[in-house]
């Protein structure tokens, strides 16, 4: 019994042992962290836990199905969400710890790069990444939507408007553009 916490700590050496020369061979200059990504995918995974257990703790019975207006409220709020979040100059002061400012890259828009060690290089990657960013903010949308549909529909109905206005704002201006040239 006397060595049970020095085989847990030898074990526990010998993974992270692994894990090093995995991601050692997997990247060798360190351009892909892979602690970072994996830390990630735990936060990813305890967030989803999360809302799992919210939901689970509402003992309501899950909807057979989706309405179709609802995927297609979600998916535009999620899109445009997304790109506001990661890419919008508006909220740059947001990403400004884990990331520098490169270019402005479109309307109201910027481009950033990840900065910092492991593990704020990674939020960094996180919060640049509209793609990154969907899978978060479409598992928010789907456990919102199961403990306050109506709250959910009103949000998802808001940004899918500020979506389809953004549209109507550039293609107005690339229709004004045109008829300049």
């Amino acid at each position: 019994m006397d060595h049970a916490p020095h085989d847990k700590d030898t074990r526990l050496h010998r993974i992270g042992q692994a894990f090093r020369r995995v991601s050692r061979e997997y990247s060798p200059q360190d351009e892909h962290r892979l602690a970072g990504h994996l830390g990630a995918l735990v936060a990813f995974g305890a967030y989803t836990a999360a809302w799992g257990t919210a939901v689970s703790l509402r003992k309501h019975e899950l909807p057979g199905r989706h309405r179709p207006t609802d995927v297609v409220f979600a998916a535009t709020a999620v899109f445009r969400l997304g790109r506001l979040l990661s890419k919008g100059s508006v909220t740059s002061p947001l990403r400004a710890p884990f990331t520098r400012y490169e270019a402005a890259t479109g309307p109201a828009e910027v481009k950033e790069s990840p900065r910092g060690g492991p593990i704020r290089s990674t939020v960094g990657e996180l919060v640049t990444c509209p793609f990154c960013l969907s899978v978060w903010l479409t598992t928010t949308f789907t456990g919102a939507h199961l403990l306050w549909p109506k709250a959910t529909r009103t949000v998802t109905g808001g940004l899918t408007a500020l979506a389809l206005a953004d549209t109507m704002q550039l293609g107005y201006d690339s229709l004004t553009q045109k008829n300049a040239e």
